[in-house]
């Protein structure tokens, strides 16, 4: 049985014309979406209608290969193009003491739209069945939260995390939460934690760990860099350090 690649998205670069094109016809034949590259864009352009008449998802990115600014643009570009069809991105962290490529995630989060799940580092041995919510009153927040409905409704127990800033407000936001997701889940909780003389995201991780959860619910909170978004340094802290997936929207 020849192999498949349905469901899987290929790069490939010399797409207009020679082997680009006819190894792009062979992944077109075999079930794969394509991001198709070249400099020729009219040759791009046909190939990329062969593909999609073969009942292919394509985008086309116009660019020369030589160029490094370009081509280190290019995975922010596929992700943001072939992401946002997606019902959920998953992606990947540390691998062989590889540090995680930071511009990747935030292309997943800030440009696709769609929410995000970072697997960990290594996977867990068990599971616990304990999903926790790193909950702070906002609309990122707000939508992690609802993106994560599924795994919410099924867990053995949900905990809302929050770092106390300020008491009554957090009591208050805490409770809606709760109260709204009871509907889903009645095994939900709330723990309002003191910070004391760690930082927020440090009581936060250590909680959630305390807690066992296999999930950590959280918005991703990042700020305006020239023309794109970048992950404040709470949302970068979590990717760096957190031992558990974490599921994110922003």
């Amino acid at each position: 049985m020849a192999f498949s690649y349905a469901g899987g998205v290929a790069v490939v670069t010399g797409a207009a014309s020679g082997i680009g094109a006819a190894l792009t016809a062979a992944l077109a034949a075999r079930g794969a979406d394509l991001a198709l590259v070249d400099r020729d864009s009219a040759g791009l352009r046909l190939v990329a209608e062969a593909a999609t008449a073969a009942g292919r998802k394509v985008s086309q990115h116009a660019l020369d290969v030589t160029d490094a600014a370009a081509v280190e643009a290019l995975p922010r570009a596929v992700l943001a193009a072939h992401g946002r069809a997606a019902d959920l991105v998953v992606v990947g962290r540390a691998r062989d003491g590889e540090a995680v490529a930071m511009d990747v995630l935030e292309a997943a989060l800030m440009a696709t739209g769609r929410p995000v799940l970072i697997a960990p580092a290594k996977p867990r041995s068990e599971l616990s069945g304990v999903v926790a919510i790193a909950w702070k009153d906002g609309p990122e927040a707000a939508r992690a939260v609802a993106a994560a409905q599924p795994f919410l409704g099924m867990a053995d127990q949900v905990v809302i995390l929050s770092v106390v800033e300020d008491a009554r407000t957090n009591e208050q936001s805490c409770e809606r939460l709760r109260h709204a997701l009871s509907w889903h889940n009645p095994r939900t909780r709330v723990q309002c934690l003191t910070q004391g003389d760690r930082a927020a995201v440090d009581t936060l991780l250590a909680a959630a760990l305390a807690a066992n959860a296999d999930l950590l619910v959280m918005g991703g909170y990042g700020h305006s860099r020239v023309r794109e978004v970048m992950f404040g340094g709470f949302t970068r802290r979590v990717l760096s350090h957190a031992d558990l997936p974490v599921l994110m929207a922003h």
